[in-house]
């Protein structure tokens, strides 16, 4: 894949600017709903800051050598829920999500150690392209329903669903227009251009909507800028100090006991366990993009600590373990710009802007209907990324074709376990049943 900027180059300072937020767009509307999900209070705005030192913790560990950002993962839900389960009052759950985050990290500190010790070669046999391929694509195909709901529904609940998709894939187009055809600048910055079009159509149908009294054209809330504005124009207005997870937490800590700890420690640790292999599957992936083989320079011991580390810094300060982002890793793919300087700016910007209310509330502003156009190219480009990998596999033979058919079918189809407050999520599932699937087989003696 031809990049215009690599991991090394350093673009313009005005350019990284502009750059930076598109990687910030790409990232942000997952990283904020996380901690809505989870609820009791937590704060949007303080998870983007956490994704923000989370990032540049994991930039840190990597010698500045991979361009993926980190957000707050989707996978901990279920553990994270489980802090305030059982009537825990909100100082000791969230004293929880950071004793959980700590504990998850530490897993991955542990496998640092290990693959330090033991190399990557195991690894590379263990998950060779026919493996690891597929479970790339899964991870965005898996998401193709979250894209495609989406691309249908506005923030207005009246909002027509035929309406939010031509304001969807006005983005859509938009983006893949300017990537294709897009000249010097505005080739880099496709989702801007997708997201700004698809948010001036659909504001403009929702003004149309106020003014004929019609419900179904109504897709955008201005109510997220006009509370900016409730109590009138003040420093308050501009600068707000998001609720940092720690500064609750400091209250439950005198209401921990064993039995917390415990129960913290099961609802994490296994996951932690599952998330390695969404690990290795999303740095195979950006591997493959940028030319470099991350699993070894600067190594697969510094990523897994970089993530890990990161999702305890992280969760410190926003509650939510980070994790590397696939929609971080087709932001370099589709438009090109692979520069680290990029992800640097971009932590540092989103750490800024937790802080900037007019910022974050923009964000909200954007109807779903926006980011679900966005999603398609996005998510698309991680499946493709992902077939891009076996094609030099041969799927004439029967050994790789049941391992690929094996992963597809389990992960698009959904197959996922739990236990209890662990739940193994379908792409970990299809990548397990992929690697015993090619154990089994890899005695397969190739035809004469």
């Amino acid at each position: 894949m031809k990049l215009t900027y690599g991991v090394k180059d350093k673009p313009k300072f005005g350019q990284t600017i502009i750059f930076a937020i598109q990687q910030l767009l790409a990232i942000m509307a997952a990283t904020l709903v996380v901690p809505i999900i989870v609820g009791n209070g937590m704060s949007p705005a303080a998870a983007l800051f956490g994704a923000g030192v989370g990032t540049l913790v994991y930039l840190c560990f990597t010698k500045f050598k991979s361009p993926v950002f980190l957000g707050s993962s989707f996978a901990f839900l279920g553990s994270m829920a489980a802090a305030f389960a059982g009537g825990v009052s909100m100082a000791l759950g969230y004293v929880g999500l950071i004793i959980g985050a700590v504990l998850a990290g530490l897993v991955y500190v542990i496998i640092a150690i290990l693959v330090k010790i033991a190399g990557v070669n195991w690894l590379n046999k263990l998950m060779p392209p026919v493996v690891i391929g597929p479970t790339v694509a899964i991870i965005g195909l898996s998401l193709a329903g979250n894209a495609v709901g989406d691309l249908k529904s506005g923030d207005v609940a009246t909002g027509s669903p035929y309406v939010a998709l031509i304001c969807g894939l006005i983005a859509l187009i938009v983006t893949i227009l300017c990537s294709t055809y897009g000249k010097k600048m505005i080739k880099l910055i496709p989702f801007i251009m997708g997201i700004l079009a698809g948010t001036a159509a659909a504001t403009i149908f929702t003004v149309i909507g106020d003014v004929m009294g019609n419900d179904a054209l109504k897709l955008v809330d201005f109510s997220n800028f006009t509370n900016l504005w409730a109590n009138g124009v003040g420093l308050e207005t501009f600068v707000t100090l998001p609720d940092f997870t720690f500064m609750t937490a400091l209250d439950g800590v005198k209401e921990i006991t064993f039995d917390y700890i415990v129960t913290i420690a099961v609802a994490y640790m296994p996951v932690a366990l599952v998330v390695f292999a969404e690990h290795v599957a999303d740095h195979k992936n950006i591997s493959s993009i940028i030319e470099s083989d991350l699993l070894e320079d600067p190594g697969l011991h510094r990523t897994l600590l970089g993530d890990g580390v990161g999702s305890m810094a992280g969760a410190f300060f926003g509650g939510c373990p980070n994790t590397t982002y696939g929609e971080s890793v087709a932001c370099v793919a589709i438009s090109g710009n692979a520069s680290v300087i990029t992800t640097l700016f971009a932590a540092i910007g989103a750490i800024l802007i937790a802080f900037f209310a007019p910022f974050v509330a923009f964000v909200n502003f954007i109807p779903a209907c926006v980011m679900g156009g966005i999603c398609v190219a996005l998510y698309g480009f991680i499946a493709v990324s992902g077939l891009k990998m076996i094609q030099k596999v041969d799927l004439e033979k029967n050994r790789n074709l049941f391992v690929v058919s094996t992963i597809l079918i389990c992960g698009i189809g959904g197959l996922s376990l739990s236990f209890g407050q662990v739940t193994v999520t379908s792409i970990a599932c299809a990548l397990i049943l992929g690697i015993i699937v090619n154990l089994i087989l890899s005695r397969e003696k190739d035809a004469e």
